[in-house]
């Protein structure tokens, strides 16, 4: 794999074109009213978020609801969205579990899919140490030919991914970049300055202050909201006009709020995304339920105060 996509040590993304894009929706799995995969409606999602200025798309991540979708699915979910928005925008595809064999498994079929590249997450629920952490990764990266973003994440994977770790981690050719939603400045910090790793903000609301030590962009769920917010966002940080994207920031910050703060994200972006009209269904599956008329009035609250009424 070409090392041109990758950032320098000194975090200067001005040095590179990011392999996986800079403004990335994690994208939710639209289902229909009764739970099934609607895959007319995932293309339609994805062609929405491209045509409104992402170049990027994590498919089937956490808030593609992942865990609750089989092998097979999540197939069908990858080979859509690359028939939808493939070449426009680069598509990642969520195959990262706490079954090393079978994420490798996975990850190898959604090679065969077309997909341009993997997100892996920190194995859940098992709680391996770093030395299984790392023997985890390099086994499923090995598995594939597939550029991957690791994705960092301690509040659901409960073991964060270690600076040191990381470091090593990235002289793997294979991993080439990092998602970052451990809230840890200091810990991010080390490794923008001590590897080449391409790193996404894996908070919505951490995207400025990540982009100003040297992240490229963000990986969002929010930015199925206002993903033309989000896309200015970016743009004004890696051109260095913080000032613009002080102003973004500022914006987005009660939109952030309607989506990441009272419900669980999928849950939210799903919500609006059907009041918006972009999907027919807010289904979600368990363990997830719906919104309450008391939430959804908290979020359109938000939502309102962030300029978008529904």
């Amino acid at each position: 794999m070409s090392q041109t996509s990758r950032t320098t040590h000194n975090g200067d993304a001005s040095m590179t074109e990011p392999i996986f894009g800079t403004m990335v929706p994690a994208m939710v799995t639209p289902f229909t009213d009764d739970g099934e995969l609607d895959l007319e409606a995932t293309q339609t999602l994805a062609e929405h978020l491209v045509s409104n200025g992402a170049d990027g798309l994590v498919v089937t991540g956490t808030t593609g609801e992942t865990s609750t979708l089989t092998d097979d699915e999540n197939i069908q979910v990858f080979e859509a969205v690359v028939e939808a928005v493939g070449g426009r925008a680069k598509v990642v595809a969520g195959t990262g579990m706490n079954d090393t064999a079978h994420s490798a498994h996975l990850s190898q079929r959604a090679q065969a899919a077309g997909v341009d590249g993997l997100l892996l997450v920190t194995p859940y629920y098992n709680k391996p140490n770093q030395a299984g952490i790392q023997a985890h990764f390099e086994h499923i990266a090995s598995a594939t030919d597939l550029p991957i973003m690791l994705y960092d994440i301690p509040g659901r994977s409960v073991m964060p991914i270690e600076p040191d770790t990381l470091m090593t981690l990235s002289k793997h050719p294979n991993i080439v970049a990092l998602k970052d939603a451990k809230s840890d400045y200091q810990s991010t910090t080390l490794v923008l300055a001590n590897t080449d790793l391409t790193v996404y903000s894996g908070d919505d609301g951490l995207t400025l202050p990540l982009m100003a030590a040297g992240a490229v962009g963000v990986v969002s769920v929010t930015g199925h909201v206002a993903p033309r917010t989000y896309r200015e966002l970016v743009d004004a940080a890696n051109a260095g006009d913080f000032a613009t994207a002080r102003q973004k920031h500022f914006e987005l910050d009660p939109i952030q709020r309607a989506v990441m703060t009272h419900v669980q994200g999928a849950v939210a972006a799903k919500t609006v995304l059907a009041w918006q009209g972009i999907i027919p269904s807010a289904r979600v599956r368990l363990p997830l339920v719906g919104v309450t008329d008391d939430e959804a009035a908290l979020i359109k609250t938000d939502l309102a105060e962030g300029g978008i009424t529904l």
